[in-house]
């Protein structure tokens, strides 16, 4: 491949997969050249509780993702969620310096913004401008050159556990990958899976994964609302191995070819041969059973997703409806179940905006790693993420303090 092509790495970091996506800037567009994907195995509702075990998994999604692209992967923008995440509104107030609102006004105006206190083990990741004000005008989106003497702003700040982030980048860090940014799970997804009259008019997207289900509300083009709830499509997957007495690794399996929550899809005399634990024979099931397993948790997760939206009191600003993506999508009547919770249109969201292997990334499982792709390209980080020895400076005083006793 020549030097002088650009790649962008998104690294989806998910409990249930690591996903690793290759896209290539041409022009104004982006081909995806590669794609890498492993069962993820040292991650639990978002968070790394196997440091080891996830390394691997990294490595060997960057290795499919390199061979199929054909090239070096040294960098990814990287995702993150879990319980942990949490987002809130905050203003800022400066003076302007010349009468003439500048680039770096609209940088301080930021920085007052963030200037909130924090607990000591969070730490900020996103801070997300909403809009400005010059002066007494109001809803301003880029206050660049206008004139004025005071600036206001509203921002979105998103806050992580200092750990959780810390350690998702020492994963990269092992796996011989520098982290160029750390990105909020539904913010990417939304790049990938959300058209700007959407953004304009106001939508809620519903990322519901393997560990988390992770919202995002936006309205007028800009985030309004983020939140993580701590359940997925995992949950599903435990409540059918509870259920039916059988493995989680065939739970996971009877869930993906006969998982529902159309009961109304499934015959009367429809059954299924269940295998059993301790090594009993399999026992027959009617399939129906596994569709009242499910249904009634899949409405659970939309219930309190709907909650947190009235909680926060966005449900007038969701005037597109809501837009649901990520692997738990996928099972069947979702939407259907989703619509029955919410009543609002509901669109299953898809990666979109990218060429090349479209076809291939044309679901949303793929929602977030396309997502980081994109997100890079448009928030080009000149920096780098990586977690460095805490005990090098006392490494360093000691090995002087050798040094001068060797010469004294």
């Amino acid at each position: 491949m020549p030097e002088h092509e650009e790649l962008i790495i998104g690294l989806d970091v998910g409990t249930t997969k690591i996903c690793a996506v290759v896209g290539e800037i041409t022009g104004s567009a982006i081909d995806i050249v590669g794609i890498g994907s492993h069962p993820s195995i040292g991650l639990r509702k978002g968070v790394v509780v196997n440091i080891e075990s996830t390394v691997d998994s990294i490595k060997k999604a960057i290795e499919e993702a390199e061979l199929m692209a054909g090239c070096e992967i040294r960098s990814v923008h990287t995702g993150i969620a879990g319980g942990h995440i949490k987002g809130f509104n905050s203003h800022g107030i400066i003076g302007v310096k010349g009468n003439e609102v500048t680039e770096n006004d609209i940088a301080r105006v930021i920085e007052a913004a963030r200037a909130v206190a924090i607990p000591m083990d969070r730490e900020v990741i996103h801070c997300l401008p909403q809009s400005y004000c010059v002066d007494d005008e109001e809803g301003i989106t880029n206050p660049l050159g206008m004139e004025g003497v005071r600036l206001e702003a509203k921002v979105h700040i998103v806050t992580a556990a200092v750990a959780s982030a810390h350690n998702i980048i020492k994963c990269c860090n092992l796996s011989g990958l520098d982290v160029e940014d750390v990105v909020l799970q539904s913010l990417a997804s939304s790049e990938a899976v959300l058209t700007p009259e959407e953004r304009e008019l106001g939508v809620a997207l519903i990322d519901c994964g393997g560990g988390t289900t992770d919202l995002a509300i936006f309205s007028g083009r800009n985030i309004r609302h983020t939140s993580v709830l701590a359940l997925g499509g995992n949950n599903l997957t435990n409540d059918l191995a509870i259920g039916l007495r059988t493995p989680i690794s065939e739970a996971e399996k009877i869930k993906k070819k006969y998982g529902t929550c159309d009961l109304k899809s499934i015959a009367a005399n429809e059954t299924l041969e269940i295998p059993s634990v301790g090594g009993k024979k399999p026992r027959s099931f009617p399939r129906k059973i596994i569709c009242e397993m499910l249904q009634p948790r899949v409405e659970e997760i939309y219930s309190l997703v709907y909650q947190e939206i009235y909680e926060a009191r966005m449900e007038n600003r969701i005037t597109a409806g809501i837009v649901i993506t990520g692997g738990s999508t996928l099972l069947d009547g979702a939407i259907d179940a989703a619509e029955s919770v919410f009543n609002l249109p509901i669109r299953l969201g898809v990666p979109q905006g990218v060429s090349g292997l479209s076809d291939v990334v044309n679901n949303p499982m793929y929602a977030t790693a396309v997502g980081l792709v994109l997100y890079g390209r448009r928030h080009r980080s000149k920096h780098k993420f990586r977690i460095r020895d805490k005990n090098i400076f006392q490494k360093v005083m000691s090995t002087m303090k050798k040094w001068f006793s060797d010469i004294i």
